[in-house]
């Protein structure tokens, strides 16, 4: 299957500091790729320039096998790729329902949309599906959702790329502030997404969740990919020595 989103060669520095050093990515539609490494590895500044929120000082990016210049959410949301941020990214004083429209929003039917009225009940509505089809327990839909707990704010941001993304989403962190049961939810509709033929990037500190759910598991330190495995073929050892440059030392010290 071609990969519907690459990266070749990007690189992008902070004065002296190179957050991304020569670093390559690929993912196909319908395929769960999980995006690993330690602190400081590149996943983030990856993942924001994938998304238009961060200007390459090199490299090319393609999609669906042309090359294209992400240089905007907006311009990589027309491409149908969303995100979720570790931040959010959700308005504090809107509802859910607007947040998950924002700039999005639908108008009222007839004369009413000609006057800047919007449809809230549609708008409403589809929110509500899009939470319950997550197992979303967001039941205040007219709070404002800075209000809200952690958790309920992360189902809302992770509800809001799903309805939008029809070619990839990228969640960072998606799990990070949810409990045992609202984690399953969001690992099964993963799941559910990948199988409606959309590529999911999951970036996670999670091995057990990465090893679940991940079809295949690519790996970043200091700045580059440094390996790729299929997810049913690897393990938490090989995953952490591959992050840490360990496995690199290993193989050095077997050649010898």
């Amino acid at each position: 299957m071609a990969a519907v989103l690459t990266a070749e060669g990007l690189s992008r520095s902070f004065g002296h500091v190179m957050a991304l050093n020569g670093a390559d990515f690929d993912v196909e539609a319908g395929e769960v790729v999980a995006l690993i490494g330690d602190n400081g590895a590149g996943k983030s500044t990856l993942v924001k320039a994938l998304t238009g929120n961060l200007a390459l000082d090199a490299g090319v990016v393609q999609f669906e096998g042309r090359a294209i210049v992400l240089d905007s959410p907006a311009e990589a949301s027309r491409f149908g790729i969303e995100v979720v941020h570790q931040d959010l990214a959700l308005a504090p004083h809107l509802n859910p329902a607007q947040n998950m429209f924002l700039g999005r929003e639908i108008p009222a039917k007839g004369v009413l949309g000609w006057f800047g009225f919007m449809d809230n009940k549609e708008m409403r509505d589809r929110t509500r599906t899009g939470l319950a089809d997550l197992g979303g327990t967001v039941r205040a839909l007219n709070a404002p959702v800075g209000e809200m707990s952690g958790g309920q704010r992360q189902q809302i941001a992770i509800a809001r790329a799903m309805q939008w993304a029809s070619k990839v989403i990228f969640l960072d962190e998606p799990t990070a502030a949810l409990g045992v049961v609202q984690t399953r939810n969001v690992l099964d509709s993963i799941k559910r997404i990948r199988d409606r033929g959309v590529a999911v990037v999951l970036i996670s500190h999670s091995m057990p969740e990465v090893l679940e759910i991940a079809d295949r598991v690519q790996v970043l330190r200091l700045g580059r990919r440094v390996a790729t495995y299929a997810g049913k073929d690897t393990n938490v050892e090989q995953l952490v020595g591959a992050m840490t440059g360990a496995l690199d030392f290993q193989h050095t010290e077997n050649a010898a």
